[in-house]
């Protein structure tokens, strides 16, 4: 054991330090535990050469009251004296009690600490003040007498350091401090200087005053991103300024910090002073809690400020008592006695008097809306007169207020406020949002992804996460268009949130701390009799625990006749409980929790979590294993974006085993079983990867077998992501190795592929044979199909391919046929992705009959079935069919929203059909809408496109389409239309499609009887 002053050693039964006497001082629970504060030191200037020629007495008399002044300095701004140093204080903003403010906080108080030594009259009392914002290790102490809370760590030295370097009554911060502080403080730079202790030399700011910007003005000039989405907050907004002429209304928005309710407030305010009303706004601050009126000032100030120009009167218009309370808030000088006699409680109705009079007479000249921000923050004053403001009986008046749950006024329910409570964004706000963070860029999807469920789409933790990756070089770029520089592990919690949480933990003790982790590690919501397992402990002292963490508000007892568990109140509380734990002991409470799961039946716990504990738990056959089955159980439902994540765990699990022949086999068939969680995602490029790492590993270890399977899988996947050429070309050299093979489930798949590959080259007949064939062989007494899918299945795909088929070759009873059998197995099996598969081409049947509207319906059903499980690969041709049907509707408006939609989404798969036929619908939607250039340039790049890459059936469909947008209007006209007739023709008679031919040859029938008339 070590003295907490000096460090020297000191035995185990000493009480008191042998060198220098200090009491000894033994920590408490909690443990040490690292915060992210701001530190201030200060200390008076020379103060050896003031007290050198004093007595004790006289020398403490002459610093205590700097000393005092800089104690009241720090608690006016929640700061805590963590140490004395006779002539100077050490003091920590942030801890215990976390703040999300606390370096703005530890600025103004060094401002304010500094003007106060000041005003003590004393020249000889100066003082210099170091801040830097950093990391500590921050603990309690106790002593024989009394607690202190200590803090600990290089981050004080820096302080200190800053301190020392800094001139007589100047105040130095770290770079760390000002990033934290900048906009609400002003800083002068003073470049790099040498610090004793430290290397190199330190970047150092100087405090040149607080600034005059708002909080809102300081949050939206970092913000980085538009306002999105708020949809719904909106309109309860727009509804309340629909009765104000008939009376003031009053709406509180209340939310989490970060929420956005300043955000949503402003673009709010901006859209009515765009329609003609007046803004008068005010924003209490952290920094004025203790000054009284402080918000009620800024609020006149506005108020005048918005009146100046047709108002130039309005405070004279006032009684003279309220006139001189204006001019009391606005620190004006008053010479009345009047004034001076009034009790303090007539003194503050005359304030909220004249407040209701100056916002009365604003109002009845023009509609105003009166928003006041931050409510949590309000001085109690002030306070009293925004309660009188919110119920005031005055038209045509809007009084919008904000504020944290916390924060709630105690008079909000007399004043009938609408309460509009705030929610983080929905998934597809906050991912655009960080579209206009990041960029558009496909590349960065799954750090998107990771970002929404870090954060939960909380607005300011969206923008604060993407700014630490891009200031911690994670990210590279401008913001709009940056890109990953290496891959993410961890995002991190923003450090005020992170503070707020440790600092409720510290007040558990050492045991209680365990259970929580353990409990951090089970997830969200723990099994008592699970934890109970996994903790060890007995019954009595179990229940102690749990009792003690409830009444501290961290965890929640859940208990009902279906379960008996614990929730934490908050999945931050978890979160930060789980970062807290080092790695081994992690590792260690997986295991634990791994073993205890696999040994009892009882437990009803999924694939998925075994899956998660055994991962953690750094088990990597367990992992491989349990991940294996879950995606298989994914699969099973048709959620494929979580089956992708399952296979991921267990590709990435087999391969840290042990490397041998059997572990490449199964990676192989791993990836193989992987490819339609991949293609149904509509992941298709990472499919293709998929199939030719797995023909890669079955060349390394010489498996024929497999190595097929694996050339099967890229070739399906390259229907949707190369070329016809590209597809047929592999696809026959697979079907031809697979039936050589003897391996039936494969050659099923691979006839399948081909046939799919020949209808996309516009080879219908070769289409249909290769699909019959596949169909036969799945229909028969002994089908088989590969692993990853049922022969049920890959006959329902079969079915729907030829349905498909037959309706573009016309031949509608057979493709009813094959609809009608493709329908049955989707009902038989219940899968939603055989159910979407079915969809499609029944609305391709009724498209080819001429029956639109029952094609939309089939389809829009199709649509929200594949949106809502993510088969992702389906939603572009299920747009684009649905965009067809609308516009044979005449729904023109419609069809070209849906098939734009349909092609920035087969543009995002990388589905390039699905992208020239939507580009095809999309120029004729376009064409009926008015806008004829763009319809026959758009149909021109999808003919050349659909020529180049051999999409023939395409091609054809492209050159109709040319046709009809291209007016008969001049000979040069009609002879382009007459060629691209003609050549549609000539594609669609080599290629079957009847339907399309005869479209063609009756518009080119039309045009040659007209010019004969004519003629």
């Amino acid at each position: 054991m070590h003295c907490f002053a000096c460090q020297s050693a000191i035995g185990p039964g000493d009480s008191w330090c042998s060198k220098c006497g200090a009491a000894v001082r033994e920590r408490v629970d909690p443990d040490s535990e690292r915060r992210f504060v701001t530190i201030l030191r200060a200390d008076v200037v020379d103060s050896t050469g003031l007290v050198a020629e004093l007595e004790p007495e006289e020398a403490v008399s002459r610093l205590e009251p700097a000393l005092a002044a800089m104690r009241g300095a720090v608690r006016q701004f929640g700061g805590i004296v963590s140490k004395e140093l006779g002539d100077g204080v050490a003091a920590v903003f942030g801890a215990p009690i976390a703040d999300d403010n606390h370096a703005p906080l530890a600025c103004h108080a060094a401002i304010e600490l500094v003007r106060r030594v000041a005003s003590l009259g004393d020249p000889g009392l100066q003082v210099r003040v170091g801040l830097h914002s950093g990391h500590v290790v921050a603990y309690m102490v106790a002593s024989e007498f009394s607690k202190v809370y200590e803090i600990g760590g290089a981050a004080q030295h820096l302080a200190a350091r800053l301190e020392s370097a800094a001139e007589a009554n100047q105040i130095y911060v770290s770079e760390a401090c000002q990033e934290l502080a900048e906009g609400h403080v002003r800083f002068e730079f003073l470049g790099r200087k040498a610090l004793r202790g430290f290397g190199d030399p330190l970047p150092v700011y100087r405090v040149m005053g607080a600034s005059d910007l708002s909080s809102w003005r300081v949050r939206r000039a970092r913000s980085v991103s538009r306002f999105v989405d708020r949809a719904a907050e909106r309109a309860l907004l727009w509804r309340a300024t629909e009765t104000v002429a008939a009376g003031r209304q009053t709406v509180l928005l209340t939310g989490d910090a970060g929420i956005g309710k300043s955000r949503l407030a402003h673009e709010f305010a901006q859209d009515l002073r765009a329609g003609g009303w007046r803004l008068v706004d005010a924003e209490c601050s952290p920094n004025l809690q203790g000054a009284p009126y402080s918000a009620l000032k800024r609020l006149l100030l506005s108020i005048l400020d918005a009146a100046a120009r047709d108002l130039d009167n309005l405070r004279d218009a006032l009684p003279v008592v309220q006139q001189r309370a204006i001019d009391a808030i606005l620190d004006l000088p008053i010479s009345d006695p009047q004034w001076d006699e009034l009790e303090p409680h007539a003194r503050g109705r005359a304030i909220a008097d004249a407040s209701c009079s100056l916002v009365e007479s604003v109002a009845r000249r023009q509609r105003t809306i009166l928003l006041i921000e931050d409510l949590h923050w309000i001085d109690r004053a002030s306070d009293a007169v925004v309660a009188t403001l919110s119920t005031l009986q005055c038209p045509n008046l809007l009084v919008l207020l904000t504020t944290r749950p916390n924060g709630m006024p105690v008079w909000i329910a007399r004043c009938h406020a609408e309460i509009v409570a705030m929610r983080p964004l929905d998934d597809d706000s906050g991912l655009a949002m960080l579209a206009e963070i990041l960029g558009p860029a496909t590349t960065n999807s799954e750090l998107k992804s990771r970002i929404i469920s870090h954060t939960a789409s909380v607005p300011l933790f969206i923008e604060e996460v993407c700014r630490s990756l891009k200031d911690s070089g994670m990210l590279l770029g401008q913001w709009g268009d940056l890109s990953l520089a290496r891959p993410v592990d961890e995002l991190g919690i923003p450090s005020s949130i992170q503070g707020v949480i440790a600092a409720r933990l510290d007040r558990v003790s050492r045991q209680e701390r365990s259970l929580l982790q353990i409990a951090a590690a089970l997830g969200p919501r723990a099994n008592q009799a699970l934890l109970r397992k996994v903790a060890s402990l007995p019954e009595d002292v179990l229940q102690d625990c749990l009792t003690a963490l409830d009444r501290a508000e961290l965890f929640v007892r859940i208990d009902s006749e279906l379960e008996d568990s614990l929730e934490f109140r908050h999945e931050m509380v978890r979160q930060v409980t789980y970062d807290s734990m080092i790695e081994k002991v992690r590792e260690g409470i997986h295991a634990s929790i791994l073993a205890a799961l696999e040994g009892e039946e009882a437990w009803t716990e999924g694939p998925d979590t075994l899956c998660y504990h055994a991962t953690r738990a750094k088990d990597w056959e367990k992992a491989f294993q349990h991940g294996r089955s879950a995606a298989r159980r994914c699969l099973a439902r048709s959620a494929y974006a979580e089956a992708v994540d399952y296979f991921e765990i267990a590709m990435e699990a087999l391969d840290k085993t042990p490397a041998t022949h059997a572990r490449e086999a199964g990676a192989i068939d791993l990836r193989m079983e992987a490819r339609l969680a991949y293609a149904g995602s509509g992941r298709v490029a990472e499919a293709l990867d998929l199939g030719s790492e797995a023909e890669r590993r079955a060349d390394a270890i010489n498996d024929t077998g497999r190595k097929i399977a694996a050339m099967t899988m890229r070739a399906g996947a390259q229907n949707f992501y190369g070329t016809p050429l590209e597809a047929v070309a592999i696809g026959e050299a697979v079907v031809h190795l697979a039936e050589s093979s003897g391996n039936s489930g494969w050659r099923n798949l691979a006839q399948y592929g081909l046939g799919q590959a020949y209808f996309l080259a516009g080879r219908y007949h070769a289409a249909e044979k290769m699909l019959a064939t596949a169909r036969a062989h799945l229909a028969g007494s002994a089908p088989s199909a590969p692993i990853g899918t049922t022969p049920r299945s890959l006959l329902l795909l079969c079915c729907m391919m030829s349905s498909i088929t037959h309706t573009v070759m016309g031949e509608f009873d057979v493709a009813e046929q094959l609809q009608q059998q493709a329908a049955a197995i989707a009902e038989e099996t219940g899968r939603p992705y055989d159910r979407v598969a079915a969809a499609y081409s029944g609305g391709w049947l009724k498209l080819g009959q001429n029956d639109p509207a029952a094609a939309a319906a089939i389809l829009e059903g199709g649509f929200v079935l594949a949106q809502k499980h993510g088969i992702r690969l389906f939603v572009p041709v299920l747009a684009c069919h649905l965009g067809i049907a609308y516009l044979e509707q005449g729904l023109f408006d419609r069809a070209r929203g849906m098939l734009t939609e349909a092609r920035e989404e087969a543009r995002a798969v990388g589905y390039t059909s699905a992208v020239l036929r939507s580009s095809i619908y999309l120029a004729l939607a376009t064409h009926r809408l008015g806008d004829v250039r763009a319809a026959q340039n758009m149909l021109r790049e999808a003919r050349n496109t659909a020529r180049q890459q051999g999409f023939s059936g395409l091609e054809a469909e492209a050159l109709f389409g040319e046709a009809v947008v291209t007016s008969p209007s001049d000979a040069a006209n009609k002879a382009a239309i007459l060629v691209a007739l003609r050549a549609a023709i000539a594609i669609a008679s080599e290629s079957g499609a009847l339907p399309l031919k005869q479209k063609a040859e009756a518009m080119l029938n039309e045009m040659l009887a007209r010019d004969d008339r004519l003629s």
